[in-house]
């Protein structure tokens, strides 16, 4: 009974929160149906890896504002600093899940936007953004594989997306720090900066999950290895409080979807430039 419950809540708050705000509710069980039928597939658990689309102008968000709290970090990204400074490609890998892609619409996605918007900000630079997906994976399964995907990929930074699972499966918070632990340790090992991004928010969840233990953990290991960490949860709890997004809602559209990614990119991107400390002559 627990196994199928989990399966429920990860169906749930991957459709309902950024994907499933997609259709309105009828549409979305059937999209639920078809998620589980991809997911019941051998493959589904280790999608290959894919290259982020190419750039797709998006629509002007209304409002993307975020305190400028939310968006600082006392720790720095030397690798892209090097990387953007010596003009060598800058190789960003996304380790995620199925909230970091919107279905059949990739190039909107934020790794996309992230993409667009560095090259917008570093055109002097080759950007390339590509996405590993661990959909349904635990920070202990995904961080088992990181020396190998550090081996095969060479990124110069690693955004790692992570919590979700751990959360709703409640995993023990220290079992999780330490996978994060391991994992970052991993990367690091290999030469490569670190980005750590927490949970995405949802109102619909809360009380279904708790994320404090898990956001708490995660801002834990970031300062122990001196990772910036991209505070995805805050920054989404931010927008629905002022009403620039209604995350409770299951009434909207596909516009609302592209524009919170679009968003989130746009925020990702600015974080990504400051911890590098570029400044204004570098970027241009």
């Amino acid at each position: 009974m627990r196994a199928v419950s989990v399966a429920i809540l990860l169906a749930f708050l991957g459709l309902n929160v950024l994907a499933g705000l997609l259709t309105a509710v009828p549409a979305r069980a059937q999209e639920t149906s078809k998620e589980t039928s991809k997911d019941a597939s051998p493959d589904a658990s280790q999608a290959a890896p894919q290259n982020a689309p190419q750039d797709t102008p998006a629509t002007t968000p209304q409002s993307c504002d975020v305190p400028d709290y939310l968006l600082s970090s006392e720790s720095s990204l030397t690798k892209v600093a090097d990387a953007v400074k010596s003009g060598h490609p800058l190789d960003i890998l996304v380790v995620g899940s199925r909230s970091s892609t919107i279905p059949s619409l990739e190039s909107a996605a934020y790794p996309a936007r992230l993409q667009a918007m560095l090259k917008e900000k570093l055109p002097s630079v080759t950007v390339n953004v590509s996405v590993e997906l661990q959909s349904k994976k635990t920070s202990e399964e995904v961080a088992a594989g990181f020396a190998k995907l550090m081996e095969d990929k060479k990124p110069t930074l690693v955004i790692w997306q992570t919590g979700t699972v751990d959360a709703m499966r409640s995993i023990d918070p220290d079992d999780f720090r330490t996978a994060v632990d391991d994992g970052v340790a991993a990367m690091q090992k290999a030469g490569t900066d670190v980005i750590l991004m927490n949970l995405q928010y949802s109102p619909r969840t809360e009380s279904m999950i708790s994320a404090p233990p898990y956001l708490d953990n995660l801002r834990v290991v970031a300062q122990q290895y001196d990772v910036p960490l991209f505070d995805r949860f805050g920054i989404m709890h931010q927008w629905n409080d002022s009403g620039d997004f209604d995350f409770f809602s299951a009434s909207h559209g596909l516009e609302l979807v592209k524009r919170v990614h679009d968003c989130l990119g746009r925020a990702l991107s600015k974080f990504v430039i400051d911890a590098a400390h570029l400044a204004p002559a570098q970027q241009n």
